[in-house]
């Protein structure tokens, strides 16, 4: 079958509309990252900004005829996520992309993943971990909804996130998307282990995608020396909400007993 003339990228993301240290919106360095992708000339991007029902669009993106803001019933990111993705689909976009508004994408990340998803449905990326002064912290190999790339038509078969889990809805979507017997490709960067035996010696939150992910999972590696999202950890991400606040880890520790539950393992 010929491909399209032109195919489009619904480019998700969930935000409530905080600002970075240099007054600029996350959600606005997220969407010049996005635009700023080296990508075919027939690839046209469209952004969908999950918002709460009651924020206040900033003027500095509400008029660009290629951003729309869908506005939540609920106040989580995962519903947020949810409304914005619903909006896209029914915009008949080709791809869903995912992007969370304080994370952003290296320049290659939307060409490689378009180039792994002629082999597989789904795609995810590991990621650099940088502080709020973009030093660098680590490599995160979770599949994090920031680095997600798929079909219009698998996000439809899969389903949206639970919003009755708040800390680890994307283990329970990547649970669901196992179960659907989806072909997904873990990407990271070129240097790293990509087999069970040599990620287990020294990258073992790779194996877990290879063991964890269901049968159909497997990692590549791309051509950068870096991961392809960089991920900004901050005191308002969730994570971080997890490791100080007993609260929050009590509620983290129930929803990994409700997942183990559900699939048998906590899904990668």
């Amino acid at each position: 079958m010929p491909r399209p003339a032109e195919r489009s990228v619904a480019i998700v993301i969930p935000s409530r509309l905080a600002g970075s240290t240099n007054r600029v919106l996350f959600v606005e360095q997220a969407v010049a990252a996005a635009r700023a992708q080296t990508r075919p000339a027939d690839i046209r991007l469209a952004f969908f900004i999950g918002i709460d029902s009651d924020a206040q669009v900033p003027p500095s993106l509400g008029l660009q005829p290629d951003i729309t803001f869908a506005r939540s019933a609920g106040r989580s990111q995962s519903a947020a996520i949810n409304t914005a993705a619903h909006a896209a689909a029914a915009g008949g976009h080709d791809f869903i992309a995912m992007l969370e508004d304080d994370d952003q994408w290296e320049a290659n990340f939307l060409a490689w993943s378009l180039t792994a998803l002629e082999s597989c449905d789904f795609v995810s990326s590991n990621q650099l971990e940088i502080d709020a002064e973009e030093r660098a912290i680590r490599v995160n190999d979770f599949p994090t909804p920031s680095g997600w790339m798929m079909t219009t038509d698998l996000w439809r078969r899969v389903g949206p996130f639970d919003e009755s889990l708040r800390w680890h809805v994307d283990n329970d979507w990547l649970g669901r998307l196992a179960l659907s017997g989806a072909k997904r490709i873990h990407l990271v960067e070129a240097t790293a282990p990509v087999t069970l035996q040599t990620c287990a010696q020294v990258r073992p939150w790779i194996a877990n995608v290879l063991t964890q992910g269901g049968p159909n999972s497997t990692v590549k590696r791309h051509l950068s020396s870096r991961p392809l999202i960089r991920r900004m950890v901050h005191h308002g991400s969730g994570m971080y909400r997890i490791a100080t606040d007993p609260v929050a880890a009590a509620q983290s520790q129930d929803e990994y007993q409700q997942l183990a539950s559900r699939y048998g393992r906590i899904p990668w």
